[in-house]
C-alpha cells in the first residue's frame, strides 16, 4: 500500500536543524550521509516513526533560500501527533521551543501552534479519543 515517505523540508544549515530538531523538538536522527559538494542526505523523524519522515533539504540558490521557512505560506505547515501532549508541550517548552499561543481544546483534540528554528509553523496535536 502506498504511503508518503518522506517530506522535505528547506533549512538554512543542517547541523543547527539536526540539533535544533532532536534536541529541542526530541526527534531521532536516522540518517545523515555526504552526498559531495556540501550536500547531505539528512532524515529525521518522531521516536518510533516508520513510515512519514522528514528530509531536511540544504538550500543551495536564492529562491530557496528565499522559502526558508515560509514553504507554506505562513500557514501550519506540519502537524507533530502526540499521545501525550502535556508531557510534549512541556519538554519542548523546556528545551526553548517557542509556542504561539497556549494549549487550546478543539472538538478533535487538544493543540499548540509552535515555530521551528527556521520560522515553520507546526501544530503539537494530541487528537481526541473516539467516544470522548
Amino acid at each position: 500500500m502506498p504511503h508518503l515517505g518522506l517530506v522535505s523540508l528547506l533549512v538554512g544549515d543542517y547541523d543547527n536543524a539536526i540539533a535544533f530538531y532532536t534536541r529541542k523538538m526530541g526527534f531521532d536522527l536516522i540518517e545523515d550521509t555526504d552526498m559531495g559538494d556540501g550536500k547531505r542526505w539528512v532524515i529525521i523523524a518522531p521516536p518510533g516513526a516508520t513510515e512519514t519522515r522528514l528530509l531536511l533539504a540544504q538550500a543551495s540558490n536564492a529562491a530557496q533560500k528565499a522559502a526558508i521557512g515560509n514553504q507554506t505560506g505562513g500557514r501550519v505547515g506540519f502537524f507533530l501527533n502526540t499521545d501525550d501532549f502535556a508531557r510534549d508541550h512541556t519538554r519542548m517548552q523546556v528545551a526553548g521551543v517557542e509556542f504561539l499561543e497556549t494549549p487550546r481544546h478543539e472538538t478533535y483534540g487538544t493543540v499548540a501552534v509552535f515555530r521551528d528554528l527556521y520560522g515553520n509553523k507546526w501544530d503539537l496535536l494530541e487528537l481526541a479519543k473516539s467516544g470522548q
